[in-house]
């Protein structure tokens, strides 16, 4: 992935995190679901129709898994 194109600070929309455009190569079925589960982070709601995560706790996520 391209460090320059993911933020280092703020919130992120889905769209940001899920592949092609972001680092985490699911989809957004599997993303829900490691949600529930507890594998991915928790979002933050904004608005009724505007759900956000943390750039920390996806950065931790994806960093995770290239190390590991």
């Amino acid at each position: 992935m391209d460090e320059n194109r993911f933020p280092s600070t703020g919130l992120v929309r889905l769209s940001q995190i899920l592949a092609p455009c972001g680092p985490i190569p699911v989809s957004k079925s599997t993303w829900w679901q490691g949600v529930k589960d507890g594998r991915f982070p928790q979002p933050q709601k904004l608005g009724p129709r505007t759900t956000v995560w943390r750039v920390d706790d996806i950065r931790a996520l994806f960093e995770g898994q290239a190390d590991g």
